[in-house]
């Protein structure tokens, strides 16, 4: 839940620190104290639109940071780990409002997309005015709100997988009932080709390999010639490896006498003979890469031949050739066998649309025996609420020709405000008062289930007075008994129950050249002649001090 809001350079304010206890807190203060601006400031670190004209004048840029409190398995900490965001138990909201427009935004220090913090404030915060329309204008969020309600969310979770189940076996039956169509159009083709594909038998890199092959016997029978003739001079008949070698025994034998003659002629002489050998050696083995049977030659020049003709005729490179065989292969197996299988996909989208259907049904029932109890207990808190002959409706609507993730049904509020009127939706039968209490009542209700945990009430209580208003006090006051609920307020009823009462004010500075407002946690005095304020006016007699005290206590009993 919220714990401290801090606001910096925004519009009348300079900088302000408010600490939020848990319960009921009520803010108060005279129409024009900055109340408004407070919930706009409020707002924007929760996501909502930015504006420049929030930014104190003088400064260059405003920020609000919210702080929050909540348990690891809150929808908002899935949030920040779908994000990739930290989690550190202690939740903090950043919003930088610059002054040419543009804002940032920021969770845990962390930057991140307004859209991103919109989704975590919105789990974290609702805020309801007396025009606001965000949590009931959506006939979605009524079906969430119904099936918390009951309880239906492991329910839904489940039709929701035997959607997916249904969605992908249809999908499966759909692309199989394609490829056969598809296939049948081209069994003709497909099958010539499947068999003339699997005759040439194609290989991944054939073509590379078999060009460099011809390539080096075509280059071999060239130089064939050459190498013979150099091996013929070095080592055939013409070399002259013998007369060396009986030119070295000769100068041996000299040598006994005259060593320092004879022997670098030897040595060099014996190196030439070693080079000639090693020469011969090299002619030879190149002698016998280049020889080749021209057969082989000829074969290799057909393969490339015919390849390369299958590549011009199915416009595909020789490299793809093989993929694209076993591509027309599997089209004529799914031609063959394709009907078998057909058959089986067919039963399987039958079972998932079954089990589907099954347990929507069954969701549908749960739903409908759920809306008469919503009924009864949002009902059963209408009268004191001055709402006494109104009536509230759950429409639940089931078409199953219209199927979805979540079911069959769709729900949505309607009331009725006087018998004899026609029911309708909520939104566009209810006026601005009526529409703020019969929210009341529902977020009783549903104070324990399908709710943020932290509600903001804005002046929900306008147009009303004496036993509504402390009927409206005494609703905030259960509400605030689950979860955290902050009202602006002009009520002394709905004041006098709070377990934190904040004062918002306006103060002139610098000798009246710029106000600011401040806000401030009233002790039990101050709070008392607050509430008189509120019960008579400009004027705090003594008769109103006894009125604020008489609620006070009527608050505690």
């Amino acid at each position: 839940m919220l714990a401290r809001l801090s606001i910096r350079d925004i519009v009348l304010i300079e900088r302000l620190d408010i600490e939020f206890a848990t319960g009921l807190a009520v803010l108060t203060g005279e129409t024009g104290a900055g109340k408004s601006i407070l919930l706009d400031a409020f707002a924007l670190a929760l996501g909502g639109r930015g504006d420049a004209g929030l930014v104190r004048h003088g400064a260059e840029q405003g920020q609000v940071t919210a702080v929050f409190d909540i348990p690891k398995n809150h929808p908002a900490a899935t949030i920040l780990a779908e994000n990739g965001l930290d989690d550190t138990g202690e939740m903090i909201l950043r919003r930088v409002q610059l002054a040419d427009g543009r804002t940032r935004a920021f969770i845990n220090d962390q930057s991140i997309s307004v859209q991103t913090l919109k989704a975590v404030g919105a789990a974290l915060v609702e805020i309801h005015g007396q025009h606001d329309e965000r949590a009931l204008v959506d006939a979605a969020t009524h079906r969430r709100l119904l099936d918390a309600f009951a309880g239906l969310e492991k329910d839904v979770a489940v039709v929701e997988s035997l959607w997916d189940a249904r969605r992908t076996a249809n999908t499966e039956l759909e692309e199989h009932r394609a490829g056969m169509e598809r296939a049948a159009r081209e069994a003709d083709y497909l099958r010539h080709a499947s068999d003339e594909l699997k005759q040439l038998a194609p290989k991944d890199g054939e073509e590379t390999s078999l060009a460099s092959r011809r390539t080096t016997m075509m280059q071999g029978e060239k130089i064939a010639s050459d190498l013979r003739e150099a091996q013929e001079a070095v080592g055939g008949n013409h070399s002259p490896v013998a007369a060396l070698s009986a030119a070295v025994r000769r100068l041996e034998r000299r040598g006994v006498n005259s060593p320092a003659l004879v022997e670098p002629a030897v040595k060099a002489i014996d190196a030439a003979i070693n080079a000639l050998e090693e020469a011969d050696q090299h002619l030879l083995a190149a002698l016998a890469a280049t020889d080749f049977d021209p057969a082989e030659l000829e074969r290799i020049e057909e393969r490339l031949f015919a390849l390369r003709a299958a590549s011009r005729k199915y416009s595909t490179p020789v490299d793809g050739l093989a993929a694209l065989a076993a591509k027309y292969a599997a089209d004529v197996v799914l031609i063959d066998a394709g009907a078998s299988r057909l058959k089986k996909l067919e039963q399987a989208a039958i079972e998932a649309d079954s089990r589907y259907a099954a347990a929507a049904k069954k969701l549908s029932l749960a739903r409908q025996k759920s809306a008469e109890k919503l009924n009864k207990a949002v009902n059963a808190e209408l009268a004191p609420l001055k709402l006494e002959r109104a009536k509230f409706m759950t429409q639940v609507e089931t078409d199953e020709a219209a199927p979805g993730p979540q079911g069959f049904d769709r729900v949505e509020f309607w009331v009725q405000t006087n018998p004899g009127t026609k029911p309708g939706p909520l939104m566009k039968v209810a006026s601005g008062g009526e529409l703020s209490r019969f929210l009341l009542a529902l977020k009783v209700v549903l104070s324990d289930r399908g709710s943020a945990p932290t509600l903001v009430f804005d002046e929900i209580d306008t147009g009303v007075g004496g036993a509504v208003a402390d009927a409206i006090g005494g609703r905030l006051a259960r509400l605030a008994g689950k979860v955290q609920v902050m009202a602006v307020t002009h009520a002394p009823q709905v004041a006098a129950r709070a377990d934190q009462h904040l004062l918002i004010s306006k103060d002139a500075l610098d000798k009246g050249k710029r106000v600011a407002t401040r806000v401030n946690a009233l002790a039990a005095d101050h709070r008392r002649e607050e509430i008189a304020r509120m019960l008579a006016g400009a004027e705090i007699t003594a008769e109103a001090r006894a009125a604020a005290d008489r609620l006070l206590k009527a608050a505690t009993a």
